[in-house]
This record gives structure tokens, sequence and C-alpha cells, in this order.
């Protein structure tokens, strides 16, 4: 049975359509979904790549999340947002087994190609790592 959804989310269009999955797989289940999003410092290194100016990068996380947040009151979830600090997949990954989630959901590219080749794949460390199943959403 499922009760604990993590999805992780970094404001990409993959991660959007993740949230919209664990959204409605917790509808369905009636699991408490956890919408986590992991800073890596001050700052998260696709934002930084993304945008330069630091107002903007705290402005287009609180946009992503707050519809995410929109989203899950609408469907009628009980959900919790997490803001992590570390390293995203390890993060992700700690924060799992520390609340022993069922099912962690994640957008199965958050980067563009450039990004991913200096910054690696968090999805493919998450498969990797988790102790839980793992869906990956297109």
């Amino acid at each position: 049975m499922i009760s604990k959804i993590i999805v992780a989310l970094d404001g990409s269009e993959q991660s959007i359509r993740a949230a919209e999955t664990a959204i409605g797989l917790a509808k369905v289940t009636g699991a408490l979904t956890y919408v986590v999003y992991v800073v890596d410092g001050t700052t998260s290194k696709a934002d930084i790549l993304d945008t330069w100016n630091s107002l903007g990068i705290i402005e287009k996380r609180k946009r992503k999340m707050k519809m995410i947040e929109k989203k899950a009151k609408s469907e009628g979830i009980q959900y919790e947002v997490k803001i992590l600090r570390g390293a995203p997949s390890s993060s992700i990954v700690k924060f799992s087994m520390d609340i022993k989630a069922d099912l962690l959901v994640i957008g199965s590219r958050g980067l563009n190609q450039f990004q991913r080749m200096i910054l690696g794949s968090v999805s493919h460390k998450v498969v990797k790592q988790a102790t839980c199943p793992v869906l990956i959403v297109k």
C-alpha cells in the first residue's frame, strides 16, 4: 500500500509533470505527498545556469512551488512542502529513507544536455541510490 509519496521538484517541465503524476496517485491512494525542492547551497546549480539574477532565482522557485501547491490543494490531497539543502540526489534519497517513503516520483531530466554533462543526472543517481520504488516521469 502506498501511504507516503515524495515528488522531487526542480522547476523543469519534467518535474512539473512528475508532480502532477504524484498528485494523481495521491488522490487515488490517499497517500501523504511530500513536495521536495533541494537547494544546493544558497542557489541550485541549475538555477545558476538558467538565471543570473538572484531575485529572479528566488521568484522562479516560489512561482513553481506555488503552482504545485495550488494543484495539490485543488485535488484535495494531503501534502507537505519540504525544502532540503545539499546535493540533490543524496538529499532526496536520505529524505526518502528518513520518512520511509513508499514511492519516489521524479522527472526524467530537469537539465539540458550541457547542464547534464557538467552536473550529472539527478534522476539517474536517485534510481541507483533509492531504497524505495522510483517512478520516472517523462
